[in-house]
C-alpha cells in the first residue's frame, strides 16, 4: 500500500566483537525504524564518498533539505528570540527559559529535518512532504525532552560565555569543552530520535557510546558544525544572507554525513531497509 509505513526491529548482531563495535554493544535491543515507499525509484548503487557524495545529495535533494531547514529555523525562532533578549538584558532566567522553549518547540522540527537528511543519505525514495509530516508527528513527543535539556544546557553555556569576567581562562576552557560534548552527543541523540523508539535514558546512553566508539567521525561532525557557526559569527551581519540560504540544513547535512557510517554500522540500516524493500516487492509480485 503506497504511503504505508513498515515497522521492524533493529537488532545488533551478537557476532560483532571488535573494539570499536564493543563500544556500542549496549545499544538497545529493539527500536522502530520507518521506511516510506512513495515511489518506484530504487537507491543508487555504487555511492560516491566524501565531498562528491555531498554534492550528489545537493544536486538531488537540495529543495527538500532547504524546506526542512527553513521549517526548523521557524521552529526555533521564538525560543531563540527570547534567549537573545535575555542575554542582551543580562537575565539568566530569560535566557534559560528561551533555551528551554526553543528546544521544546524546535525539537520536533529538528527531528523532521534530521529525518529528511537521513533519508537522503539512505537514498530512500519518497515524497518529501508526506514523509516529513509523518516523521514530525511520529517524533514530536520523543523530541521534547531532548530538546528541553539540550536547549537548557546550550543557553546556560552561551550566557556564561558572554557574561564571565575577562581573563577567566579556566571557565572559558570548561565552556568550550562543554559545547563540544553537547554538540557531539546531540548529533547522535537526535539521529536516534528519528530512527528508533527508545526511552530518553537509553538514547542518551547510546549517544555517549556512539560518540566515544566512533570518536574520529564524531570529531568530524563537530568540526563541521563548529566551522559553520564560527564563520557565521565571524562575518555577521554579512553572513546573514548565507544563513538564510543554508539555515540549519547545511551544517546538519555535513554532520550526519560524517557520522552516518557509524549509525549504519551500529543499526544495520542499509541491510534491513534493503531486506524490507525486497520483501515488499515480492509481496507486490505475488499480488
Amino acid at each position: 500500500n503506497s504511503g504505508s509505513f513498515l515497522w521492524f526491529f533493529l537488532l545488533l548482531p551478537k557476532e560483532r566483537t571488535t573494539s570499536r563495535e564493543t563500544a556500542v554493544k549496549t545499544l538497545a535491543e529493539k527500536g522502530n525504524l520507518v521506511m516510506s515507499n512513495e515511489t518506484n525509484e530504487t537507491p543508487v548503487q555504487g555511492r560516491k564518498v566524501g565531498i562528491a557524495r555531498f554534492f550528489e545529495l545537493l544536486g538531488r535533494d537540495l529543495w527538500p533539505l532547504y524546506k526542512s531547514g527553513i521549517l526548523c529555523v521557524l521552529g526555533f525562532l521564538p525560543g531563540t528570540a527570547l534567549a537573545v533578549f535575555g542575554m542582551m538584558a543580562g537575565s539568566a532566567l530569560l535566557t534559560v527559559v528561551g533555551g528551554v522553549v526553543g528546544g521544546l518547540v524546535g525539537g520536533p522540527f529538528l527531528s523532521g529535518m534530521i529525518d529528511t537528511v537521513l533519508r537522503a543519505l539512505r537514498d530512500e525514495p519518497g515524497y518529501w512532504w508526506v514523509t516529513y509530516r509523518r516523521a514530525w508527528k511520529r517524533n514530536a513527543k520523543a523530541s521534547l525532552l531532548p530538546g528541553a535539556i539540550c536547549g537548557l544546557l546550550l543557553a546556560m553555556e552561551i550566557f556564561t560565555a558572554f557574561h564571565i569576567e575577562t581573563g577567566s581562562v579556566a571557565v572559558m576552557v570548561a565552556i568550550f569543552v562543554a559545547l563540544i560534548l553537547l554538540a557531539g552527543i546531540a548529533q547522535y541523540l537526535y539521529a536516534q530520535v528519528a530512527l528508533v523508539d527508545l526511552p530518553f535514558s537509553s538514547l542518551l546512553k547510546n549517544s555517549l557510546m556512539l560518540f566515544l566508539g566512533y570518536l574520529p567521525r564524531s570529531a568530524l561532525g563537530i568540526l563541521w558544525q563548529g566551522l559553520y557557526w564560527a564563520a557565521i559569527a565571524l562575518f555577521w551581519p554579512l553572513s546573514g544572507a548565507v544563513l538564510i540560504l543554508t539555515s540549519l540544513w547545511f551544517p546538519c547535512s555535513l554532520s550526519l554525513l560524517a557520522i552516518y557510517p557509524a549509525l549504519n554500522k551500529s543499526f544495520d540500516l542499509e541491510a534491513k531497509i534493503k531486506a524490507m524493500r525486497d520483501a515488499q516487492l515480492d509481496s507486490h509480485d505475488e499480488d
